[in-house]
């Protein structure tokens, strides 16, 4: 215990605890019908992994750089929530074990920002590790990772609390793989209110929030054309 709480290791220790307060918090959430991961996946940014379509050289490089680096790291495809709970694993155990190692064989811990760095390079490619394998079990249009563009048109129910302009709601919608995802909805027009249980058309998106018009269309519901 003591080797846990050494100041040297509190990074690693903190990221396992968290590693498991995600997986008690993500079985607890499910029980009453909402997902952690649709919330996470929806609040990264929508990045395409298949490449960029820029008009300026420079920033094509650059964004083809990330957008390589990303789908390196399988994010994308796989659902974000599976690629943070490995990273963090990866974090924690490499970075106790680069701690062990130097505590047994030159007798004290290294500072806690130099095995960061090298638990933290460690850590890439366990998370890539993860997710392939993750990836080869569920195929990626099984998987909640697909565009939040495609969101746009679908309907949604709010499932949790009262959407107003500037004060989102969440939201449960299905994709075209007939996967559920958690999204936040706010009326588009300024004097609209969704209460639960109200359908939204998703209009447009704006950062990590949906704008949404209610329900023109009686035969359309979050499961698609009845």
């Amino acid at each position: 215990m003591a080797f846990l709480l050494a100041s040297e290791n509190i990074a690693f220790t903190v990221s396992l605890a968290v590693m498991f307060g995600i997986a008690f918090l993500e079985g607890a959430l499910t029980l009453i019908g909402v997902g952690l991961s649709g919330v996470l996946d929806n609040l990264l940014p929508d990045v395409d992994i298949d490449g960029p379509d820029l008009d300026g050289a420079a920033d094509a490089g650059g964004a083809g750089a990330l957008s390589q680096f990303l789908g390196w790291l399988m994010i994308g495809k796989v659902p974000a929530m599976v690629l943070l709970v490995a990273f963090l694993t990866s974090f924690g155990l490499c970075g106790l074990a680069i701690q062990s190692a130097a505590d047994s064989t030159v007798g004290f811990l290294l500072p806690g920002w130099v095995a960061s760095v090298a638990a933290f390079a460690l850590a890439l490619p366990g998370t890539r590790w993860v997710g392939r394998g993750v990836a080869k079990i569920i195929p990626a249009d099984e998987t909640s990772a697909v565009s939040f563009k495609e969101f746009v048109g679908l309907v949604a129910t709010i499932t949790l609390g009262k959407a107003v302009r500037g004060g989102p709601a969440q939201a449960k919608l299905r994709d075209r793989h007939d996967l559920t995802h958690y999204v936040m909805v706010e009326p588009d027009l300024d004097d609209e209110v969704f209460s639960q249980g109200d359908e939204v058309l998703l209009v447009r998106r704006t950062g990590t929030v949906f704008r949404a018009i209610r329900n023109p269309n009686r035969s359309l519901t979050d499961s698609g054309l009845e």
